[in-house]
């Protein structure tokens, strides 16, 4: 089921919201967030709220709600679904008007709720991507912006056709960026739990914050360092965080298997927990 909200009214399925004309459509000008609700629980929905409205001023649009406005029409349209629903939760910013560059006051906003029930936590399998995430000297890498998604969608496309699920991306100096789809940890044979720093080429997660102190809550530091991809080669374990599933477990990396581990697990649980608490 769909739901969206667009110019002050609530539609189901996949509402229209462009023209041909739109500025979103032919150049790109649209930026959005990802939240969710999970039975009623909408952890850190506020602070995805207030990223579709920094996204927005960074690619030249504004949001034309506060995070008030935006947190009420959620509430709003969860109530319209079951109470058990698992919800994915998108407010999208798009430009509608300018000739290269967006007209800021003319931005749109439409709001998106649709099923989306959480992936079991038994893993996916992912491989080393050719591709190169943008630097910030090359794309709007500081923003949630649709238009990167291009780069998102070309690697998992290629994943798929050597069989995997998902890609390990790395950025333009070669080293680990994140997934094409979340950010990436792994634990190390020591037993050190790690992440690729922020280095401004990928978003650094709500998830991933969230998950960070978590884990920082129950005794685990996890390291914020750059990454080579030779040390995936030698992980205990892998694992991805992002809104989607929150924190999943890569239990094939390239042609070696690997366990659901215990820091993926503990990070799991503590999450869901932090998440029934909101």
């Amino acid at each position: 089921m769909y739901l969206t909200y667009f110019n002050g009214t609530w539609a189901e399925g996949n509402a229209p919201l462009f023209g041909a004309m739109d500025h979103s459509v032919w150049l790109g000008s649209s930026v959005f967030d990802g939240a969710r609700s999970l039975s009623g629980h909408m952890p850190d929905l506020r602070l995805h709220l207030q990223r579709v409205i920094t996204s927005s001023e960074r690619v030249g649009l504004t949001c034309p709600l506060s995070v008030d406005e935006m947190e009420k029409l959620v509430r709003e349209g969860v109530a319209k679904f079951p109470a058990d629903a698992e919800l994915y939760i998108r407010p999208l910013v798009f430009g509608t008007d300018g000739l290269l560059i967006p007209v800021p006051e003319k931005s749109a906003f439409a709001l998106t709720l649709f099923d989306a029930p959480m992936p079991p936590f038994t893993g996916f399998s992912a491989c080393l991507s050719v591709l190169r995430r943008p630097d910030a000297s090359m794309a709007p890498t500081d923003a949630k912006a649709s238009s990167l998604y291009a780069n998102t969608s070309k690697a998992l496309r290629e994943a798929k056709e050597r069989g995997y699920d998902n890609a390990v991306v790395c950025d333009s100096a070669g080293n680990v960026a994140e997934f094409a789809s979340a950010n990436l940890f792994f634990v190390t044979p020591a037993g050190q739990v790690v992440t690729p720093v922020a280095n401004g080429t990928f978003l650094s997660g709500i998830t991933r914050a969230r998950v960070i102190e978590l884990l920082a809550k129950e005794g685990v530091k996890v390291e914020e360092r750059s990454v080579r991809p030779e040390e995936l080669e030698t992980a205990v374990e892998i694992f991805n965080t992002g809104n989607y599933g929150k924190v999943t477990p890569c239990v094939r990396y390239e042609g070696r298997t690997l366990p659901v581990g215990p820091i993926a697990t503990l990070a799991r649980d503590r999450y869901m927990a932090f998440s029934d608490s909101q």
